[in-house]
């Protein structure tokens, strides 16, 4: 089957198409027909030899898709040859067919498209298993949501709306401080022109922000616990700022702050079928009611997977960036 390889670690030149062996489904797995997939900024981090798959999982970049059933394991149940579906992935996304674990597997949400569904696996488990399962977010409380723009960003804003919250948000251009608002955000702050940790307290008066989703970790972390509000909760999902930061105990014993550091891929695959559980039971129905839905800036073809790398490197994006096949 055709996938995209790479000829070794580095920049979006070292990506190419080529013909890898056709997957094999195990008695509680399923094989996918690809038809879309998402492109994250972990993949970026894989290409450029930063962020390996873990062991067992396909060598080939991708965690989330969507397409259609094309065999089935022998203890696998709910699921036929030919049923539409989007699922979670731990690799192997950027190819013609991928094989799955089971419980890892969601049906399409009513009136989403199956092009459409591979936008959303990742930035939904992502969003809801840090944010609402782990912060456990309330009704009323306040929301600080970094990049909002993003994949991520703008599920965020979307779900904490659906969910009686108060939405902040930090993003980097006059455009995408409109389109957060338009998503929901009660407040977006242009961190390039503004200290996006003053306006968060003048927003708040002084209160803070219950729970702060971040993907920038050390860069942001003062900032971040500055801003916590009493019985915060701080929520670590990426380091694009960097890895090693100094915490104050201090301020953090003083608000009865928490800080949250998760990760996605290398759950279990039980652990990940909970959460997938969760999303299908509570955020599909908020899809359907057109509540929540996933936001796609561009697709491109498989062989532009490139340009699709350079599209999420650039920071331009509005939303999430897909492959089609």
């Amino acid at each position: 089957m055709r996938a995209v390889v790479c000829s070794g670690a580095g920049g979006i030149d070292v990506l190419g198409i080529g013909e890898i062996p056709d997957p094999e489904p195990a008695v509680d797995e399923v094989v996918i027909d690809v038809v879309a997939a998402g492109v994250n900024r972990a993949d970026l981090l894989q290409r450029q030899g930063f962020y390996p798959p873990p062991p067992g999982a396909p060598g080939t970049i991708g965690l989330e898709v969507s397409g259609r059933i094309a065999a089935v394991g022998a203890e696998v149940e709910g699921w036929s040859v030919g049923d539409e579906c989007c699922a979670l992935l731990a690799g192997g996304g950027y190819a013609e067919k991928v094989v799955v674990p089971a419980p890892q597997v969601m049906p399409v949400p009513d009136g989403v498209d199956l092009v459409s569904a591979a936008a959303l696996p990742e930035v939904v488990a992502t969003v809801w298993s840090n944010v609402f399962m782990a912060a456990h977010l309330k009704p009323g409380e306040t929301l600080l949501v970094h990049g909002g723009s993003s994949g991520i960003g703008t599920m965020a804003i979307q779900l904490g709306v659906a969910h009686g919250a108060r939405v902040l948000t930090t993003v980097g251009s006059t455009e995408k401080m409109e389109f957060c608002t338009r998503l929901g955000a009660d407040v977006a702050i242009n961190y390039k022109e503004a200290e996006w940790a003053s306006v968060v307290k003048e927003a708040t008066n002084d209160a803070g922000a219950d729970v702060i989703l971040d993907i920038m970790g050390a860069k942001y972390l003062t900032d971040n616990v500055k801003t916590l509000a009493y019985d915060g909760r701080l929520v670590v999902i990426g380091m694009q700022g960097g890895a090693k930061g100094e915490l104050d105990l201090g301020r953090l014993l003083s608000r009865r702050g928490s800080v949250i550091a998760t990760g996605l891929r290398f759950r279990s695959v039980a652990d990940k079928g909970r959460i997938i559980a969760e999303v299908v039971g509570h955020v599909w129905p908020l899809i359907a009611e057109k509540k929540v839905r996933p936001i796609v800036h561009s697709t491109f073809p498989l062989a532009e997977v490139a340009t699709a790398h350079e599209t999420l490197e650039q920071s331009t994006q509005l939303g999430k960036v897909l492959l089609t096949l």
